[in-house]
């Protein structure tokens, strides 16, 4: 386990990305080749859940397109994840928010972190 855990480490070079967690609008820019071009797509949703830890961590985006919920999983450090924005932070109380999978409308909404002002 230990040789597993080291060969691992040599490969997670990703030391851009912010910190987030569930409840945090996140901006995902993916890396999408159509034909012979590649190009970024932007991916904005709430951050529903994170699993895993080292190589294997992912975490799951939920947004709603025209009326229909889509969750897109995402490894942390794939090649394929060209970068990451928190565009806010949310006040949740749970690590997997897949109770918003029922809701709709004002009742899917996730209050906002409120951070301490500096005076």
């Amino acid at each position: 386990m230990k040789l597993i855990n080291e060969l691992e480490k040599t490969q997670m070079t990703r030391t851009d990305l912010p910190s987030f967690g569930p409840g945090d609008t996140v901006k995902a820019w993916l890396k999408v080749i159509e034909g012979g071009k590649e190009r970024l797509q932007a991916f904005e949703g709430v951050c529903v859940a994170r699993k895993n830890s080292g190589l294997k961590e992912c975490f799951t985006l939920r947004k709603i397109s025209n009326g229909v919920g889509v969750e897109r999983t995402i490894l942390l450090h794939s090649p394929r994840l060209g970068s990451l924005e928190v565009t806010r932070r949310g006040d949740v109380r749970q690590a997997r928010l897949f109770y918003l999978r029922d809701k709709v409308g004002k009742k899917a909404k996730i209050k906002e972190k409120r951070l301490p002002t500096k005076a």
